[in-house]
């Protein structure tokens, strides 16, 4: 005879746990498809506001819907947003490239993150490295340099600069190349189309962004939420678990400004 602390659940204590488990589910699910969903920074193009390993949450209500930030067919929503909500120049976007190809050549719906910087009817253009909106230049102002930790485990120290945008939203950039030298650091003046938007990486001379025509201007369409809070932020990589818990526990729990 042995003993044993192992004790079935009966059938209807067997249906509470499911039907509990089924809810909470239930439950979770909502909250990521219309309220709040989480992402995991995956590229330096945001330093130094948001780093490689930022654990976020993105808000999916305060702009509205669309078919790009809901799960649903792309005809079940009609217009470019449902409850739209209004998009403020300095906010940190979350949206999907317009022009990002797979292997096929095919538009496919991947999740890129940039501050938006022009709004429909904006003149925009980079003149030797500085940001200039509707023919003014954006001031700014040199920090102190900020010390870089990359990927692939280098430390580089870089130019840190305060921006100061026309609504008086101020936010950090790293300029890695001589004013002047980067290969965005001189464009021509793009005027954002109507329900479009103009996106910039604050790591100004390693982003991908509204500069390049591989990204160009966002449709409305295409917005998915913005990015709100840093709920978590780990050195390690997902490849290696062992390394998950390597927490930066001054970046958490913070507010993505």
């Amino acid at each position: 005879m042995t003993n044993s602390s192992f004790i079935p659940l009966t059938k209807a204590e067997w249906i509470k746990e499911t039907k509990g488990f089924a809810i909470a589910f239930a439950v979770a699910m909502l909250i990521r498809t219309f309220f709040y969903q989480p992402f995991m920074i995956p590229s330096e193009s945001m330093y130094p506001t948001l780093v490689v390993g930022d654990f976020i949450f993105v808000n999916k209500f305060t702009y509205g819907f669309s078919n790009q930030s809901l799960p649903l067919s792309p005809n079940v929503i009609q217009k470019d947003r449902i409850f739209e909500g209004e998009l403020k120049r300095g906010d940190v976007v979350v949206f999907h490239n317009p022009n990002h190809l797979n292997e096929k050549r095919q538009v496919e719906a991947v999740d890129y993150i940039k501050r938006l910087i022009g709004l429909p009817g904006d003149r925009i253009q980079m003149i030797n490295g500085i940001l200039h909106i509707n023919g003014k230049e954006v001031p700014l102002e040199r920090g102190k340099d900020y010390d870089m930790r990359h990927v692939d485990g280098r430390n580089e120290v870089i130019p840190y600069y305060i921006e100061t945008l026309p609504n008086g939203v101020k936010h950090p950039i790293l300029k890695i190349q001589d004013f002047g030298n980067g290969s965005l650091d001189n464009t021509q003046e793009f005027t954002v189309p109507k329900d479009h938007f103009f996106m910039m990486g604050d790591n100004r001379d390693n982003s991908t962004d509204s500069r390049d025509k591989k990204v160009g201007f966002i449709p409305l369409k295409r917005i998915v939420g913005r990015a709100d809070l840093i709920l978590l932020s780990h050195i390690g990589t997902l490849i290696k678990p062992w390394t998950w818990l390597n927490l930066r526990l001054d970046r958490f729990p913070h507010l993505i400004r």
